[in-house]
């Protein structure tokens, strides 16, 4: 809405037209004695005499001519109410075309509270007024007009999100805030997704108001309905800067990168497979590689030597490791605590036999003697999404409780979606 004189030159001739048919023109000045009840739309013969030449100077863009005629009509005494509307309709015109905005808004204010328009024509002129100023960035009065016309339509999200746009150019975030949320439980009410606009809008009111926790909220919410490559990357780094956040859940975050295309570099793969070989998932390990490898970022340049020899080494364990993963559970079963039944477990599950290894991790945790419980009942949820039992994974994850970060890994995995093309 760049040129709003012509916004508006449309709006009127949608709302209200730009000629003045039809109206009854009278011969006789109305009397209030008179039996005879007017039509409402009636003006008197020396006023509607006028009406064609001013029609003509309207569509010949003759404005200064237009408004010296008009002046003429509004010197008149005793005018009636739809002469009254004729006039602030003509000044109206007038106005649209110069933007004339003061005149515009008192033209268009006096037209809404009078009787000649319709509810719906009403409300296309509240909004619009609203634009215009909102345009010359007038925003209190922007904001003045766009609630005007949402105590008439209250659903109206393009009005609110103006609004909120408007207390954001104006830096009042904490109002911006108020009427995102607004728009936020209308989008939750109609059960529809909120808009990346919003949602982003929202951000950004937080990042100026320094609330971290606030920008992370909406976040979680950006990479829920929106989930790009960037607001994956951004969610878990602030998630492995979080206060508390345990440097035992490393790999974990490496899955979450792996999974939302998040890892940049040949380090970061093969500090994955590392991890993944101390933690005795020597699949884990290959998988890292792999996608290393298939990102070209692995085995090239002068580190490339070293990768081929870390990827020897790890396809050589995987390959073991699956002769002796029921050897590893028989002696995992006789263990004084569950900790080997988690993890011979959850190598079962990355191995693609889900069905045996969930049981055993669940053997383990209920064993006890745990390092973490949370970290295990992390695994297991994860386990649980793997195997698609869904429910169960955020029943899980909802019952961790710590502040080591486990708990925030368990949410971002529910979700983890794939990623919207950007």
């Amino acid at each position: 809405m760049k040129k709003t004189s012509f916004l508006f030159a449309a709006m009127l001739v949608a709302a209200i037209g730009s000629g003045f048919n039809p109206v009854s023109i009278s011969s006789v000045h109305a009397r209030a004695d008179e039996s005879a009840e007017k039509p409402k739309n009636t003006v008197r013969k020396e006023f509607g005499v006028a009406l064609p030449d001013i029609q003509k100077l309207l569509d010949d863009k003759q404005y200064p001519q237009a408004m010296e005629k008009i002046a003429a009509l509004e010197a008149m005494d005793k005018k009636t109410p739809y002469e009254e509307f004729a006039l602030h309709r003509m000044r109206a015109i007038v106005a649209s075309s110069t933007n004339n905005t003061p005149l515009l808004a008192a033209s268009f204010s006096a037209m809404i509270n009078s009787e000649f328009l319709k509810d719906n024509e009403k409300l296309r002129l509240m909004e619009g007024l609203a634009g215009t100023f909102y345009n010359e960035k007038k925003y209190d009065e922007a904001i003045q007009w766009a609630n005007r016309m949402l105590e008439k339509d209250p659903a109206n999200l393009q009005t609110h999100n103006l609004i909120a746009k408007a207390y954001y150019l104006k830096q009042d975030y904490q109002a911006s805030i108020k009427k995102i949320n607004e728009i936020l439980a209308l989008d939750d009410a109609a059960k529809r997704a909120p808009t990346e606009e919003s949602l982003r809008l929202l951000a950004s009111c937080y990042q100026h108001l320094k609330d971290n926790a606030g920008y992370t909220t909406v976040l979680e919410r950006m990479v829920a309905h929106y989930p790009t490559r960037e607001y994956w990357g951004d969610m878990i780094y602030r998630t492995e800067h979080k206060a508390g956040f345990s440097d035992r859940l490393r790999l974990d975050l490496y899955r979450l990168m792996l999974a939302t295309g998040n890892m940049d570099d040949a380090g970061q793969y093969v500090e994955m497979a590392e991890l993944a070989l101390l933690a005795g998932l020597p699949a884990e390990a290959k998988t890292a590689m792999d996608a290393g490898y298939a990102a070209n970022l692995l085995g090239v340049g002068k580190e490339g030597v070293k990768h081929k020899q870390l990827r020897d080494r790890v396809n050589k364990q995987a390959s073991e490791d699956l002769k002796t993963l029921d050897a590893g559970e028989a002696s995992a079963k006789t263990a004084k605590t569950g900790t080997g039944l988690v993890n011979i477990g959850y190598n079962y599950v990355i191995n693609g036999q889900a069905e045996k290894g969930i049981p055993l991790m669940e053997q383990g945790i209920a064993k006890g003697g745990l390092k973490s419980v949370d970290e295990a009942k992390l695994h297991l949820g994860m386990a649980y999404l793997k195997s698609g039992n869904r429910d169960k994974a955020k029943e899980l994850f909802q019952s961790l409780q710590g502040n080591d970060g486990a708990a925030d890994i368990g949410r971002l995995w529910l979700l983890v979606r794939p990623l919207a093309d950007k």
